[in-house]
């Protein structure tokens, strides 16, 4: 039995069998047996990886070493995909291929920070892979049906990304605070109206963060099955 994309608030499980189960996704107020357990799993997710704990930082400084940590992540891992040619195009799972991650990135890149952070109105990067609900799934300059290569999406990912490291130079933490200059037309994120510029940094660093981590598991189970 799987669940996929799907909101489950509120849903009470009483008197059920549950082993080897996984739970992935945005999760708050979980109740196992009776205790609470949100906070230890965060506790534990913070120590095994520390920049969780820079990226939710106020401190402009802490912001630029969250993002210098991951992209050393990134650049590792690029590396890893360069060593099995085609890996990047494998997925496990019905998951996003490791391009297609990096594809994602870039649509993160376009929407929270340049559209959200810096307030532009440009078309995104006709690459980018955005969401899945309409009107917002091909809109504003997508372009469904390009099929890039690695080299193709890494040489967009590092002009982003040196795009962002130039901005978090020189950015402090008053216009951090400031709210976010999100243009008033209809793209992508519809929500984003309202939150700090730190919120939608924090967005685009969490995005980069998480998708790193599904990308290193699916790479890893890619190469066991492939070596077993």
């Amino acid at each position: 039995m799987e669940f996929r994309e799907c909101d489950l608030t509120g849903a009470r499980l009483i008197g059920v069998v549950m082993q080897d189960a996984v739970i992935d996704g945005l999760v708050t107020n979980l109740v196992v047996n009776g205790v609470e357990v949100t906070g230890y799993v965060e506790a534990e997710l913070d120590r095994r990886r520390p920049v969780r704990v820079l990226i939710r930082s106020e401190d402009p400084a802490d912001l630029r070493e969250a993002a210098r940590q991951l992209q050393t992540c990134w650049a590792a891992t690029i590396e890893r995909i360069r060593r099995t040619p085609g890996i990047e195009r494998r997925s496990v799972h019905d998951e996003w291929s490791a391009v297609q991650t990096m594809r994602h990135l870039v649509f993160v890149h376009d929407s929270w920070f340049r559209r959200c952070c810096l307030g532009s109105t440009e078309r995104f990067t006709p690459m980018g892979i955005g969401p899945e609900v309409e009107p917002y799934r091909g809109a504003h300059g997508l372009d469904l049906s390009l099929d890039p290569t690695l080299d193709e999406v890494v040489r967009v990912r590092a002009a982003q990304v040196a795009e962002l490291r130039a901005w978090l130079d020189e950015v402090t933490a008053a216009q951090l605070a400031a709210p976010a200059p999100v243009p008033d037309d209809d793209v992508w994120p519809p929500y984003a109206r309202g939150r700090s510029v730190r919120q939608c940094l924090r967005t685009v660093l969490n995005e980069t963060f998480e998708h790193h981590g599904f990308c290193v598991r699916d790479l890893d189970l890619i190469e066991a099955q492939d070596a077993g």
